[in-house]
């Protein structure tokens, strides 16, 4: 995907001496190895810092939220699809931008790359096949396609699914991925198993709301942890506080998340908080074939009613 990168500042530059835009939102080196920055691109010389590679995992469309520009921005097919939803919930208005699609290749996990590291990682490099770490007095070569993000490993929408121009030529979906077998996993254990699984997968949580922080979907002027008149959640970090957060921002999430893994990859513990997206997103399209952010047209299954909705749930 490195090949992006050049074609990507030529298209912000054209934008910009055109003036068919007022900024351009993409990516810049950051400052840390996989940890690329989003910025806003707002002359043409400026273009040259726009990068593209493994390390864009942050979801753009965070950065859309009742902006009143004309903006161009460069969508992953998570990230489309989040401008998608956006535009639905009227947060911004499609004629306001223009959508240059970049098929994805996937973003690599620098959770588990740390991990694997024998010390501070001062460089990461990648080419088609490969990613190279190297830091103090080590040097470690790792598969691409080992170390994707969970997301990416089962994304089934890597194209944009709306865009204005490409980047580069639509890359071949998969048609062979189980997305939902870790959910599955947790629906076959006992209430017993359950409670002790995500008891387990919430221990390390410190609210610090990085999950929330980067998650395109949480654009409320006041969250509902942060109220005081009346205070929903505690702010301790009292484990039955902690769950009701999770809880109830998946339950804010459903019929909406892409999968995009940005919750994931901003926690700075590590916890995988997908896995409650993730059901709902399973039940959504199994009782009313829907899937966020694929289309204009239609509206959200909890944003309509229909004669023929399910309603096993009040027997």
């Amino acid at each position: 995907m490195r090949a992006y990168t050049e074609k990507i500042r030529e298209i912000a530059r054209r934008l910009l001496e055109a003036c068919t835009v007022e900024r351009v939102l993409g990516f810049r080196r950051g400052s840390v190895p996989m940890m690329n920055a989003p910025c806003f691109v707002k002359t043409p010389a400026e273009a040259a810092n726009l990068v593209w590679d493994s390390n864009c995992g942050i979801n753009l469309a965070n950065y859309l939220t009742s902006r009143s520009e004309k903006i161009g921005i460069f969508a992953k097919g998570c990230d489309s699809r989040n401008i998608v939803t956006h535009i639905i919930e009227n947060k911004i208005r499609r004629e306001q931008l223009v959508i240059i699609g970049v098929p994805c290749h996937g973003m690599i996990d620098r959770h588990r790359i740390a991990a694997m590291a024998d010390g501070e990682i001062r460089e990461v490099v990648e080419d088609e096949n490969n990613i190279i770490v190297q830091g103090d007095g080590f040097k470690k070569v790792h598969n691409r396609h080992d170390v994707l993000q969970a997301n990416c490993a089962v994304c089934t929408h890597r194209n944009p699914v709306i865009y204005d121009e490409l980047v580069a030529d639509l890359v071949e979906e998969p048609g062979d991925v189980d997305r939902y077998r870790d959910v599955r996993e947790i629906e076959a254990l006992s209430a017993e198993g359950k409670w002790d699984f995500f008891d387990d997968l919430l221990h390390d949580c410190i609210r610090c709301y990085a999950c929330r922080n980067a998650c395109p979907l949480c654009y409320c002027p006041t969250c509902f942890v942060d109220e005081s008149r009346p205070q929903w959640v505690g702010k301790s970090q009292d484990p039955v506080d902690v769950r009701t957060f999770h809880f109830l921002r998946a339950y804010h999430c459903a019929g909406r998340c892409t999968d995009c893994g940005a919750c994931e990859r901003a926690c700075p513990v590590g916890i995988n908080m997908r896995v409650f997206t993730k059901k709902l997103e399973k039940d959504c399209l199994e009782k009313f074939g829907w899937e966020a952010g694929l289309s204009l047209e239609a509206r959200p299954p909890l944003d309509a009613y229909r004669p023929d909705d399910p309603d096993d749930f009040i027997r």
